[in-house]
């Protein structure tokens, strides 16, 4: 057990006597290094520290080194975030979001971590493992100062055996040297430890990280699970053991367990055992009904468990079909998916677990069934999210690369997602025009290829290429043609090969600010209709028409849900963001939403844009949109019918209108349902309004919650135009953790002094995320704005 002095929160999962997975993520030290000036990065390349084991005297390394003046943190941490922007003229700075951060800066580019933690006697017979989820990027480790290991992605998680190293009767440290002097991608990737760490205890002989493997085959009304687990010996002796599994339904009711089967290790061996249940009328996993099972693999020796994995996985088939397109559990699903980078308003790359399952969530509403991991190794909570809330993914490789460092980074990757059910197809690469119709290309891609049969033979592969109809290199042998745009040379391509299903991994690229509705090349804005795209991309209308329409089209992936950072298309400065997103940096929507929504689910959509507040156009002609499924609009203007049109499938509606202030209404006709929507002139705002995503948080210290912030006139209608500042003051045992209003050009702090929290609105909203403390009990969030009325909301604890 460990002692109540080792400052370690958040959660601990204990595997009855066997395996304890405790969170690291509290009573972390953080300070600036320096990539130019040894001395302002603790004599790290100047001090001799790999001449002896244990021997780093005179740096940070060294356990006796004091770091008090560090700054605390917690993580996950995304320094990145704090730093201010800058304009730079180079364009990788500009890709990510103008923050100073990459070989141009190395004053703000080498981060230091230290930890400091004590071990009970009691466990000094135990394996310790330390766990890293994901450091940005080319990370350097040590345990009291032994050299421990280095991770060079910036996404790809990495465990490390620090059993030799620790100590029981003294004080351990940890120290994470991250240097973010290079770059992997050409968007926004943040720096530092932004996922969580863990430290791993377990037996000497037991299941290693990611050694449990189980997969079904559906057939009629019985399901086959293999389980494969991996059992490993550490003892410094041959070692017997016995190991059974079972599976439980997902309220832990045991329906089905193996036979005992024993194994015999010889020191440092690895062995799998494969065993086979049958589950009759199974559940199925599927988008309406995620349902998750779990399996549990046990290790015992004599009468004891010694170690115990457990993993929720799910029961579904997958088809891919050249002519009729995808299939889940024999149900024809067309691919309704959006790319995704991983940061959000206000946080970074860092985001808490909640927020993973708050952006699902804003996906699945939006009607998307599938998500690209765009493009690399996602966080493990994102997974969790999609499988538990019914969302595909399509998980992707960082690099067309088959290095022994990009092969092992693919096989962690797949060893680290194969049991999640949300899972369905792999992605070996994005975009590599060096080599993606060069021969060298093809033989990487086979490579690749081969790994993932090895690593998991259940499921297939794509490839995202920015090609035409082309066919050589990666294309003649990847069992799934990606397409990155080049929508209309899809049809040429199935005519030429037919036999190859193929899916738009990149579609779209609308770029739109929400809430405007001129070009703004000073501001940096462009209007949130479906109307403008980069030359290489298209609008939404342009692709949905020919997947929607055509069966040999899978679907495809817009590019992108939600805005994120850097890649300020088609501007630059002041523009630090971009604006390709379905939803903003925050999840509010834009127009192009209820395009999308409309043709994407069931439900009843009818949208009118813009808004009717133009107090300097009156008398002159405003373009207004509709967006919905409906049969037939008509429109009116204070009563007055504008005319009545019938809505073309995956199309939209427009109207000319002159303005005049009132109310513009959309009454529409479904299957002989009346549907209507109105917008209204406004008055200047009067008061604040807080609508907080949740009203009950965990008192766990790092459940969060997303509060977000709009304004009433004096009539309580919506004001779609203001822009106030908003000061936010908090009480109770939380804190606020960011805050974001989906400005594309805004250079207003995402992190606050404590006190002076504040953010502007744009275009009506702002958004804040606060993150729940320890104790039990009632927070309370105030909203000010000059000459407003305050706002606030309680949010209780438990």
């Amino acid at each position: 057990m460990f002692r109540k002095s080792l400052a370690i929160f958040l959660f601990c999962i204990a595997f009855a006597n066997a395996q304890k997975k405790i969170n690291l993520d509290t009573g972390w030290k953080f300070h600036f290094g320096h990539a130019a000036n040894p001395e302002k990065d603790f004599n790290y390349s100047t001090a001799t520290i790999y001449s002896k084991s244990g021997g780093a005297a005179k740096t940070a390394i060294d356990t006796k080194f004091v770091d008090s003046t560090w700054t605390n943190v917690t993580l996950p941490h995304d320094w990145a975030v704090e730093l201010p922007f800058v304009n730079s003229p180079n364009f990788d700075v500009e890709s990510h979001g103008y923050k100073p951060v990459g070989g141009l800066y190395p004053e703000t580019s080498i981060g230091w971590y230290r930890k400091h933690f004590n071990l009970d006697k009691s466990d000094s017979d135990k394996r310790f493992e330390i766990q890293f989820d994901g450091i940005f990027r080319n990370a350097t480790i040590w345990l009291n100062g032994f050299f421990v290991g280095n991770n060079f992605s910036g996404y790809v998680g990495k465990s490390y055996d620090i059993t030799d190293y620790l100590n029981f009767d003294k004080e351990n440290v940890i120290v994470v040297r991250v240097d973010a002097t290079q770059y992997e991608g050409w968007f926004y990737e943040g720096a530092g430890i932004y996922r969580h760490v863990w430290l791993n205890t377990f037996n000497n002989i037991h299941i290693p990280e990611d050694g449990l493997f189980v997969h079904s085959t559906v057939n009629g009304k019985n399901t086959d699970v293999t389980i494969e687990t991996e059992v490993e010996n550490k003892n410094f002796n041959p070692s017997d053991c016995v190991v059974y599994s079972y599976i439980t339904d997902r309220k832990g009711k045991q329906i089905a367990k193996t036979n005992e089967q024993k194994i015999s290790l010889s020191v440092n061996q690895k062995s799998t055992v494969k065993q086979k249940l049958t589950i009759t009328n199974a559940d199925l996993w599927s988008l309406e009904n995620p349902y998750l099972y779990k399996v549990v693999s046990v290790v015992k020796q004599g009468n004891q468990i010694i170690d115990k994995r457990k993993s929720n996985f799910g029961i579904r088939t997958l088809r891919f079909d050249a002519n009729e397109g995808f299939f889940l559990n024999g149900k024809h699903i067309k691919i309704q998916g959006t790319n995704n980078h991983q940061d959000h308003a206000g946080l970074g790359s860092a985001l808490p677990d909640y927020l993973q399952y708050y952006r699902i969530k804003l996906l699945k509403e939006l009607g998307s069934n599938a998500y690209r991991t765009s493009h690399n190794a996602p966080t493990p909570e994102l997974l969790e999210a999609c499988d538990s809330l019914g969302m595909l993914v399509l998980d992707e490789q960082r690099l067309l690369n088959s290095s022994p460092e990009y092969l092992d980074q693919f096989e962690r990757l797949i060893r680290r997602d194969r049991n999640h059910p949300s899972v369905f197809l792999w992605s070996i690469g994005n975009e590599e025009g060096w080599i993606q119709k060069t021969e060298t290309g093809k033989k990487i891609a086979q490579t690749l290829l081969a790994k993932q049969k090895q690593l998991d033979p259940t499921r297939t592969s794509t490839y995202a290429a920015d090609m035409g109809n082309e066919f050589n290199g990666v294309n003649e042998v990847i069992p799934i043609r990606g397409f990155n745009y080049r929508q209309f040379a899809v049809a040429d391509y199935h005519r030429d090969h037919p036999n190859q299903p193929l899916i738009g991994t990149e579609m779209g690229s609308t770029v739109t600010t929400r809430g405007i509705y001129e070009k703004d090349s000073i501001r940096a804005y462009v209007p949130d209709q479906d109307i403008t795209a980069p030359w290489w991309a298209s609008k939404a209308e342009d692709w949905w028409k020919l997947a929607a329409e055509n069966k040999y089209w899978l679907g495809g992936f817009v590019w992108t849900g939600f805005d994120y950072r850097g890649e300020p298309t088609p501007y630059k400065w002041p523009n630090i963001n971009s604006h390709f997103g379905i939803m903003d940096v925050c999840g509010f929507p834009k127009n192009i939403y209820y395009y999308y929504k409309s043709w994407w689910t069931n439900e009843d959509v009818l949208h009118i844009s813009p808004h009717w507040n133009w107090p300097d156009k009156v008398g002159k002609p405003i373009d207004v949109w509709v967006n919905t499924n409906a049969d037939d609009v008509e429109l009116f203007l204070n009563g007055k019918s504008l005319g009545k049109k019938q809505m073309p499938r995956n199309s939209h509606l427009q109207w000319e209108v002159v303005y005049e202030p009132g109310t513009l209404e959309a009454v529409a006709y479904k299957k002989g349902k009346k549907l209507t929507a109105k917008v209204e002139t406004t008055g200047q705002p009067v008061k604040v309004i807080l609508s907080p995503d949740k009203t009950l948080m965990i008192a766990n210290g790092y459940d969060a919650d997303i509060i977000n912030v709009s304004f009433v006139d004096k009539d309580g209608k919506e004001v779609p135009d203001a822009n106030n500042m908003v000061n936010f003051i908090i009480s109770g045992d939380a804190k606020i953790i960011g805050v974001g209003n989906g400005d594309p050009s805004s250079h207003e702090a995402d992190k606050c002094v404590d006190g002076a929290w504040q953010r502007s609105a744009f275009n009506g909203k702002c958004q804040i995320i606060i993150q729940s403390g320890k104790t039990v009990g009632s927070i309370k969030l105030e909203a000010k704005a000059n000459g407003l009325i305050s706002a606030s909301t309680t949010i209780q604890t438990k």
